[in-house]
């Protein structure tokens, strides 16, 4: 099965692009982030009409993340525990039954953290170990999961064409890139380097001074997978074809196979 994430920037200003690439790509589960829709106003009619159930978990004008599924969603939850005065719509959970059994995917977007040593970043890294507390609580229970969304974490020089300009940017220094580690090293696949060590593999492209057009983009987008699931990874792809769409996101979806 074909799991995608795709920071969509707006799901009612791509709706078009969505639908579009959703009919030629077919992925089974997508993950959604910066939908930027209140879950009144999203548009849930046009992905169920393509086959999808809808959870989605929004916000007016920032923030927000949906999943759509081919398959019955379970036991969706809603926000990241560990900080009930936290409002922003930046985590979804949901189970599926598969036949070797249940498989649990979480959307999740991360705060971005800009201005360094603002209150941003601070909850920028606070976010990050919620995070990292549930994804340990999931592991003790050896469950199967997959955490893909908008990390808004810079891990590494390699994923950046050019690391000097991200020097001073929240989503390039030490801290967080520091939390990223510590996911890591509590036992969790990044998935796409599972698949590839090469340079060069970017997720998204700033829409200012030409980044798209010059290849100038960073991976920001990522999928972290439990021991269960990375057992089961069968390959990783980055889709770039719908940035150079009309109108497009800054993103791209990033698709992981799971074996059923």
């Amino acid at each position: 099965m074909d799991i995608a994430t795709w920071n969509i920037n707006g799901v009612k200003a791509r709706l078009e692009t969505a639908a579009r690439w959703l009919q030629a790509a077919r992925p089974d589960i997508v993950l959604l982030q910066e939908t930027k829709s209140e879950d009144p106003a999203f548009p849930r009619d046009v992905f169920e009409d393509l086959g999808y159930n809808v959870a989605i978990h929004g916000q007016k004008g920032f923030n927000g993340v949906a999943i759509l599924s081919k398959l019955p969603l379970e036991d969706v939850s809603f926000r990241l525990p560990g900080d009930e005065a936290d409002d922003h719509a930046r985590f979804i959970e949901a189970v599926v039954s598969l036949p070797w059994g249940a498989l649990r995917v979480a959307s999740l977007y991360l705060p971005n953290g800009n201005p360094v040593g603002s209150d941003k970043f601070a909850y920028k890294l606070a976010w990050t170990e919620r995070l990292h507390a549930w994804a340990e609580l999931r592991l003790r229970a050896e469950e199967t999961f997959v955490m893909g969304g908008d990390y808004n974490i810079i891990p590494e020089p390699r994923d950046t064409r050019f690391p000097s300009n991200w020097t001073s940017d929240a989503l390039f220094q030490p801290e967080p890139r520091a939390a990223w580690r510590r996911l890591v090293h509590l036992g969790l696949t990044d998935a796409l380097r599972a698949s590839t060590p090469n340079p060069g593999v970017y997720t998204f492209w700033d829409y200012q001074a030409g980044a798209w057009q010059k290849d100038n983009g960073i991976r920001i987008d990522h999928f972290l997978l439990s021991p269960q699931a990375a057992d089961r990874l069968e390959g990783v792809a980055i889709d770039r074809e719908p940035r150079g769409w009309d109108k497009p996101s800054d993103h791209v979806p990033v698709i992981v196979r799971i074996a059923t």
